[in-house]
């Protein structure tokens, strides 16, 4: 299995495309993205707060770069050229801007998880509907696991519609064997009050059955105490093990005797009742969490977390999907970090994690926030980066320039700039992802260009020369 090749608490400033195009595949456990919802709004930290300075525009125009992805795209991805294309006519070019940035993206976030790995994308109903399916064409639609719906507001007041209170949090894992936590959620006070309504000297608990469906012979349908379950056409069935406890003895009538023993049979007041098994409250872990949260509040302008972040999440949200789906040690991945809020949940359960942003204030808001988090440890060191990764998970590459002549027949003697034919001696071997970018010198990042296509292309993307070559006529 390849490994990162970047460490522990590494945070790069930079667009996390080429970041990640740098970036080992197979190597990250769980992905997080928060990323903009084509929400067509501004957003700015006050002045003053712990996040002043950070500042993003969640509006989207269609440009030239965008069109060069997209034949990208439709060349190699025709499904998700189908959903991006169906989008722009529905919704129009700002949409399909938005959904371009976002597929090439997921694409490398694909590639950078495990089999076993998972990615959870934040957004609001805005774009939800093209989000997931755009996943379904990344990731398989056999491969969505949930989405989730979080409470992120009690209230909103809006003209002529249902108030907008909800986020949404769409799940896929990689392959059908995935990491999976079975997590808890406390339970909703009404289902207390309905079910846990005795009292005893141990706390409050909610009355189990001791018996089965259906009538046994031996001591299952023996009677007991005065009760026979037979004429209930039931038989004895007393719980082995409990939180807390003992092993129960074998015998299922010295089950009963040990159970009523340590006092946990709950003997009815009424005449015909039947005893059954006290299940104390405080030894439950809760509720199964479950695909719509509303125990979880969004960050109040007094919580301690508050770092005056624009769009801040809480970190009792992400602690919940992190420990769902990785263990301790795992990588997490965050790729718009932000106020760094996953990298925060992520070292306090002991996972390892790597984040991406383009503001410097991602950088100081984490080294912040874990300063607060670990007073009593010390500070803790984080790996501040703005260099693009170097892979290092496809071997020794061969000498790239002996590559030409697969090239030339593979590309049918055209140029990959200009699609014009050239003999052999006038193209030269480029990098379709620029080595200063994180490219590498292997088969898949090589192209040939003609001179003036390489020269016009420099150092830059291939997207970008195609913008170049269509502005001036070329193409």
């Amino acid at each position: 299995m390849p490994k990162p090749n970047w460490i522990n608490r590494t945070l790069w400033t930079g667009d996390n495309l080429d970041v990640m195009r740098g970036m080992n595949s197979d190597s990250v456990d769980l992905i997080y993205l928060d990323p903009p919802f084509n929400s067509n709004r501004l957003y700015a930290a006050p002045i003053g707060s712990e996040a002043a300075g950070a500042a993003f525009k969640d509006t989207w125009t269609l440009s030239d770069v965008d069109d060069a992805w997209h034949g990208e795209v439709a060349e190699r991805h025709p499904a998700m050229y189908r959903v991006i294309d169906a989008a722009g006519l529905t919704h129009g070019d700002s949409m399909k801007s938005y959904l371009i940035m976002m597929a090439v993206r997921l694409l490398e976030m694909r590639r950078l998880l495990k089999s076993t790995g998972s990615l959870y994308l934040h957004c609001d109903p805005t774009a939800s509907h093209y989000l997931k399916t755009l996943l379904d064409a990344v990731f398989g639609n056999d491969n969505f696991r949930s989405e989730i719906v979080w409470k992120r507001t009690s209230a909103h007041s809006s003209a002529r519609r249902f108030g907008p209170a909800h986020d949404m949090l769409i799940f896929y894992s990689k392959s059908e064997k995935y990491t999976w936590n079975r997590v808890f959620q406390p339970y909703d006070q009404s289902y207390v009050n309905s079910f846990y309504r005795y009292t005893d000297a141990h706390g409050r608990y909610r009355v189990g059955d001791l018996t089965g469906a259906g009538v046994r012979r031996g001591e299952s349908g023996a009677s007991w105490r005065g009760h026979d379950p037979t004429i209930k056409g039931r038989h004895w069935a007393p719980p082995r093990r409990f939180p807390g406890g003992d092993a129960v003895p074998a015998g299922v009538l010295d089950a009963l005797d040990y159970l009523d023993g340590i006092g946990r049979i709950h003997w009815p007041s009424r005449a015909g009742g039947v005893p059954g098994f006290k299940r104390y409250l405080n030894e439950m872990q809760g509720m199964v969490a479950q695909d719509v949260i509303t125990d979880i509040p969004p960050v109040s302008p007094k919580s301690r977390e508050l770092t005056g972040y624009p769009t801040q999440k809480p970190l009792a949200l992400l602690q919940r999907i992190i420990e769902a789906s990785s263990n301790e040690g795992d990588m997490v991945l965050d790729p718009f970090c932000g106020c760094a809020t996953t990298l925060v949940a992520a070292d306090r359960l002991g996972r390892q994690w790597a984040g991406i942003d383009l503001s410097e204030t991602a950088v100081r808001l984490v080294k912040m926030r874990l300063s607060k988090e670990s007073e009593s440890l010390g500070p803790v060191h984080v790996y501040a980066r703005s260099d693009i990764p170097i892979r290092a998970d496809m071997g020794d590459a061969p000498d790239y320039r002996t590559q030409k002549h697969l090239l030339y027949g593979r590309q049918e003697g055209k140029c990959a700039g200009c699609l014009e034919l050239f003999p052999f001696r006038n193209m030269t071997i480029d990098h379709i992802v620029a080595r200063a970018r994180g490219g590498s010198d292997y088969l898949p990042n090589l192209q040939l260009l003609c001179g003036a296509c390489n020269s016009t292309k420099g150092a830059g993307t291939q997207e970008a020369l195609i913008v170049k070559l269509r502005q001036q006529g070329v193409r």
